[in-house]
């Protein structure tokens, strides 16, 4: 009897929602730092500015992460990424373990970035992969095991480091732990690339396929206003929240961004029937409302409305990513989805990293109550402008 070959989404019915899990480690490896460099800035006498060099220097990484990885994964299988980056992970938590300087910390993140863009792009190819005509699906679910992800970590992270001992080792340890209980799971999956693509090995061009160029282009702009506010989010907002009701415990900094990311989790999950260009739209006018709404509300130095705001901003940002991922799966082509989700991630970690460098270096020459009216005035706008392009391109689609 001859055996037949089937398919890994058969064979291993839990590749799946492995991928998905690792996709949220992932991003809660990237967010981990988050409450904690309030601690660092006390303790090694940084400036606003090193902080942000050290958050940017992060995506700095993971963009050119994603230039090579999808390629690379397009050539050499998904698999061989996604071990080598989970690797990377361990290494880098290991550099956090044992930072006492700031340029251990630079090197921490620079390895952190490299190995989460290389997952981002390599993960979201796979789950491509594995079901090819749950494009949009596949998209939601990465969106929100992004935020799940990033909820878990940052929260944990914000209590072990105000409760347990060792605040600066004992978070990073603990997802060590867990990077290699899904380690083990990837080692053990079957390479779900078979259609490899022929050539070098290459840095990827910012370019996608002719035929879906206007739909990348509608998902490019959502996202990078998306991830504009995701840099917000993790770099400022915190810590000028807490300044502004005078809570010193780093659990509001993580409660702040853990309920941003679970209401981000929560209206990608709800917005299941809405298409997937609405909710984009949507979204960004939505984060562009939210993030005006910031500015009153930390002024009236109400912890409770600081949580009010951060879960309107979460569930808009959750609608406009998640809508921008979610059509931009469902249309990009099989043999080119390394390369295209790796075009969609230059963008999404340029917007991240470019507005954050400058809002670090604003709040070395002012304070950080000034800067931020302006760097949320700045994001909000660019949200508008996307929302006003994705209307463009949904009238255009409907003109004969």
């Amino acid at each position: 009897m001859v055996a037949i070959d089937r398919p890994i989404s058969e064979t291993q019915r839990w590749a799946y929602p492995l991928l998905l899990v690792l996709s949220g480690v992932a991003l809660g490896v990237s967010g981990l730092p988050a409450p904690l460099y309030g601690i660092y800035e006390s303790d090694w006498h940084l400036s606003p500015l090193a902080t942000t060099i050290v958050f940017a220097v992060y995506a700095v990484a993971a963009l050119a992460a994603v230039l090579v990885s999808g390629r690379i994964s397009d050539v050499v299988g998904r698999k061989p990424v996604l071990v080598g980056a989970l690797i990377a992970l361990l290494v880098g938590l290991g550099v956090f373990l044992i930072a006492d300087n700031m340029a251990l910390l630079l090197l921490a993140r620079t390895i952190h970035g490299a190995a989460v863009g290389s997952i981002v792009v390599a993960g979201a190819a796979a789950l491509l992969d594995l079901r090819p005509d749950h494009g949009v699906r596949s998209g939601q679910l990465s969106g929100v095991s992004f935020n799940v992800g990033m909820t878990v970590a940052i929260l944990g992270s914000a209590l072990l480091a105000q409760y347990a001992p060792h605040p600066l080792r004992t978070p990073y340890a603990v997802v060590a732990v867990i990077c290699l209980i899904v380690g083990i799971g990837v080692l053990a999956l079957r390479e779900p690339h078979t259609a490899r693509a022929e050539g070098p090995i290459r840095i990827a061009k910012p370019a996608v396929p002719q035929e879906i160029r206007s739909d990348f282009w509608f998902s490019a702009l959502g996202a990078m206003a998306s991830w504009s506010v995701l840099g917000v989010l993790l770099s400022l907002y915190p810590s000028l929240a807490a300044r502004q009701t005078h809570i010193d415990n780093l659990v509001f900094g993580g409660a702040v961004v853990g309920t941003t990311a679970f209401a981000a989790a929560l209206a990608q999950l709800a917005a299941t029937r809405l298409p997937a260009k609405y909710s984009a739209i949507i979204g960004d006018v939505g984060m562009a409302v939210s993030l005006l709404l910031t500015i009153p509300v930390l002024l009236t130095h109400q912890p409770q409305l600081v949580f009010v705001a951060a879960a309107l901003l979460g569930a808009t940002f959750g609608l406009g990513f998640g809508g921008s991922l979610r059509h931009l799966s469902d249309v990009v082509p099989a043999g080119r989805r390394g390369e295209t989700m790796s075009a969609f991630y230059l963008l999404a970690y340029t917007a991240m990293a470019v507005p954050t460098l400058v809002a670090g270096w604003a709040a070395t020459q002012w304070d950080l109550a000034s800067v931020f009216p302006w760097f949320a005035g700045a994001v909000a706008a660019a949200c508008l402008g996307a929302a006003v392009a994705g209307l463009r391109g949904v009238r255009a689609a409907r003109t004969p």
